[in-house]
């Protein structure tokens, strides 16, 4: 069996200046904290960033925000981090804003392989420019593309060695599909537990989607 347990500092080399990332969690609850840390201390740079929000100053990919390391963040509100407002006003950050559903459903796509979807979310805003557009039973709906990442980045409760994973409560939000819409995915741990030690009934993410493991003892250098 492969080992897939890997120290943070291991973790944290995968991400290279210019990739494309996506973070786990909502309003910094369920994002991999540790390793954000160390994103920060190696100061990688324009990277973009796909994720609910931008969690908050001094919590979650907020404090990588407050570092300057995103040349675009891709999200559905930034409102909690004000340092996201300001680099966006002045122009220093690209920021896309997509409704939560369309971005879910975005990363659900890019997972999946499939080409898009249609909405009707946004029909008649701004959200419509440059998109096609469909008529589909007398309704319009806008045809929105997937996003997939270099690198996913999820938080986890418990994840056995082969990477099968649990999340406790809002944990869940965005954590299983953006595990599987990106080309290597690094699983943060609350605890890991020996293979079969997960009931197969309670697994929420399978391992199959993860490249990387960090967490407990296998946390440090």
């Amino acid at each position: 069996m492969i080992n897939k347990i890997i120290s943070v500092n291991e973790a944290a080399e995968k991400i290279q200046n210019g990739m494309t990332i996506m973070v786990g969690g909502f309003l910094a609850n369920g994002t991999p904290e540790k390793i954000i840390d160390i994103l920060v201390k190696r100061n990688v740079k324009d990277l973009t960033l796909i994720c609910n929000d931008t969690g908050f100053p001094d919590k979650g990919v907020g404090k990588m925000v407050v570092n300057k390391q995103f040349k675009k963040i891709i999200a559905s509100h930034v409102g909690t981090n004000p340092e996201t407002a300001n680099q966006m006003n002045s122009g220093e950050t690209e920021v896309e804003l997509i409704p939560q559903g369309t971005l879910a459903e975005k990363i659900r796509c890019g997972g999946s392989g499939l080409g898009g979807f249609y909405t009707p979310t946004g029909v008649g805003t701004e959200a419509e420019a440059e998109k096609e557009k469909k008529l589909i039973d007398g309704k319009e709906y806008i045809l929105e593309t997937p996003l997939k990442a270099d690198v996913a980045l999820i938080k986890s409760s418990i994840t056995d060695k082969k990477g099968n994973m649990i999340f406790n409560k809002s944990m869940k939000n965005f954590n299983p599909i953006m595990a599987t819409a990106a080309d290597v995915v690094i699983v943060e741990a609350d605890k890991i537990v020996e293979i079969g030690e997960i009931d197969p009934e309670h697994v929420m993410c399978s391992g199959i989607f993860v490249d990387y493991i960090i967490g407990g003892d296998n946390s440090g250098c």
